[in-house]
């Protein structure tokens, strides 16, 4: 359903609640990625969800509500720390996994005692929450909701990703698709916990851990992939993955990749001042990747769909940058490689 990036159109909001009450998905935009909604109090509109997208049941959900008022209907003993963070970055990219309480369901968790929440910033998710709040006569409703994608695949960032992926009714899965215009960060929240009296970050986003210390007054830790965090959204080894093999290659090293693949047809995401030392007859199509973090993340998905769907059998990735801020572009890219069919090994 057409809408528009910048002002929020009423009529489709009514109609995608409406959607919504009747126990139908709907596909929302946030300023991260676009949403697969159902109306987290219907578990039949839940469940419809991990069918749309192919998605293992034991993989939770994320609600989203209209703000900090809402947590508690959804969770219980938030801790001071998840109270200092809401304070500070909701609306935003950020999710608090805090311990269930009886609304959240087991479908919503995964079956565990902890549940995700966020209160996103984009206009059209903050209209669609808040319209359903107020046609169920309850503030506190929430909608459940994971990418609007193909489970494991690229995340959407723009509608025209969920129509490609997922489709809307009646030839597709979805039952109503609001097009929102283009995602403005391009990357998945941030998600942390409180588990072990810490604060950890379960997957980086835009929200780095020097903001989320200074927030909480205390260090900030990245959990590794081998600790007993609770089971969250996109922490799987291999995930946000194309179809086509997806290869990691240092930047100073893609020119001797290039040649050495020839003549296999190539798709090249790496700096522009990289790209153009590139001369090779294989190259199907080269983008140019951001240089800055935030540009990077924005693009990326988008980018790395473009390559997919080009003539390309294989892409090749140069690594991005080091350092903080870049360490949720180095999580999507690693877990986009090792989702990738036939992937190679990265470069030494």
């Amino acid at each position: 359903m057409a809408g528009s990036d910048d002002t929020v159109d009423a009529k489709v909001v009514r109609h995608a609640v409406e959607v919504l009450l009747r126990g139908g998905l709907v596909a929302f935009p946030t300023e991260t990625v676009y949403g697969l909604g159902a109306d987290a109090d219907q578990p039949q509109a839940v469940a419809a969800i991990f069918r749309a997208k192919g998605r293992p049941k034991a993989h939770p959900l994320i609600l989203h509500v209209a703000g900090a008022d809402a947590v508690g209907s959804w969770a219980r003993d938030i801790p001071v720390a998840a109270h200092a963070l809401m304070r500070r970055f909701w609306p935003g990219p950020l999710t608090l996994v805090l311990p269930r309480g009886a609304r959240a369901t087991d479908l919503i968790t995964g079956g565990q005692d902890t549940v995700g929440v966020r209160c996103p910033s984009n206009a059209w998710a903050q209209a669609l929450i808040r319209g359903l709040g107020s046609a169920r006569g309850d503030k506190t409703s929430a909608i459940a909701a994971p990418s609007a994608n193909r489970y494991g695949r690229i995340s959407p960032t723009r509608a025209a990703h969920v129509r490609a992926d997922l489709g809307e009714k009646p030839s597709g899965l979805v039952d109503c698709i609001i097009d929102g215009g283009e995602s403005a960060l391009g990357i998945e929240s941030t998600i942390v916990d409180f588990g072990e009296g810490a604060v950890r970050i379960l997957r980086p986003g835009s929200i780095d851990r020097s903001q989320l210390a200074v927030a909480v007054g205390e260090a900030v830790r990245q959990a590794s992939d081998a600790t007993t965090a609770p089971r969250v959204s996109g922490r799987v080894s291999g995930h946000y993955a194309p179809s086509k093999p997806l290869e990691l290659v240092r930047p100073e090293k893609l020119a001797a990749r290039v040649q050495a693949l020839e003549p296999l047809a190539l798709g090249v995401l790496a700096p522009s001042e990289v790209l153009q030392a590139l001369r090779a007859a294989n190259l199907a199509l080269c983008i140019a990747a951001g240089a800055t973090p935030q540009d990077y993340a924005h693009a990326l998905y988008d980018q790395l769909r473009r390559l997919d769907a080009s003539a390309a059998a294989r892409l090749l990735v140069a690594y991005p940058p080091t350092g903080e801020a870049w360490e949720a572009v180095h999580d999507r890219l690693r877990r986009a490689a090792a989702g990738s069919e036939g992937r190679m090994p990265e470069a030494d």
